[in-house]
């Protein structure tokens, strides 16, 4: 068998909840199948700080997934501004530490996809403002966080020709499921919008110094049958850790 990379997925984070009252990692098992299907050897990142490095020695790829928490004030007001301030691991323990991660991973130009909240973290942290909710704050007729269920396509959407997403997916339109309250409102410099709903609500974005470097808004980890333009793009983001 050839060898896979090894593809570094980190995990959400919950304070209490079902599975415990106690802080606890949690993502769902999807991830981790889309990644082995696709080729590659997927491990879990906790948010241990001094042991990032080693993480980053020893992974291919990161995916950074999706999530629900409410980010910095200043991401939501809708003014122009730099990458985020210094963030508190113990307020936000997923947010520091992904930012950091993230950089890391960018200074490498190591493969990143970001997935639903993992894009929108990605944007944020590069200066991008948001929507706190769509629903209430735009226009749009979609249900972007219950349309249908996640297992589900729920809406079209339109891809910018000769985009990274294009290239992959081959296709300027397809169906894609949703799943997500908040939404991007503006985009720095340096971030380009490669695909957008039928209201305007943004779906993907590249960061095209990067050589893949990828955030889309919904979850292409429900979608692996073989074929599938959203499998097309983990087996991509593979593909090119791979190149690693």
């Amino acid at each position: 068998m050839p060898e896979r990379p090894i593809i570094g997925i980190l995990l959400d984070h919950e304070q209490s909840g079902t599975f415990s009252a106690r802080p606890h990692y949690a993502l769902r098992t999807g991830y981790f199948d889309a990644v082995w299907q696709a080729g590659g050897f997927p491990i879990g990142i906790p948010y241990l700080t001094a042991a990032m490095n080693e993480y980053l020695n020893h992974i291919d790829a990161l995916i950074t997934p999706g999530g629900r928490f409410q980010f910095p004030e200043s991401w939501y007001d809708g003014e122009t501004r730099s990458q985020t301030p210094i963030i508190s691991s113990e307020e936000m323990p997923r947010l520091a530490f992904e930012t950091a991660l993230i950089q890391h991973v960018l200074d490498q130009d190591m493969p990143l996809l970001g997935i639903c909240c993992g894009m929108q973290i990605l944007a944020g942290y590069k200066g991008a403002t948001f929507y706190r909710d769509v629903g209430k704050e735009t226009e749009t007729t979609i249900d972007h966080l219950n349309e249908r269920p996640a297992d589900q396509t729920a809406h079209d959407i339109k891809i910018t020709p000769d985009s990274l997403l294009h290239r992959i997916t081959g296709k300027e339109e397809m169906a894609v499921n949703t799943a997500h309250g908040e939404a991007i409102r503006t985009l720095p410099d340096g971030i380009n919008i490669t695909a957008v709903a039928p209201d305007g609500v943004i779906e993907a974005i590249e960061l095209p110094e990067y050589r893949f470097a990828l955030g889309v808004q919904w979850h292409p980890e429900f979608f692996l049958t073989k074929g599938d333009a959203n499998r097309a793009i983990i087996e991509a983001f593979i593909e090119a850790a791979k190149q690693s």
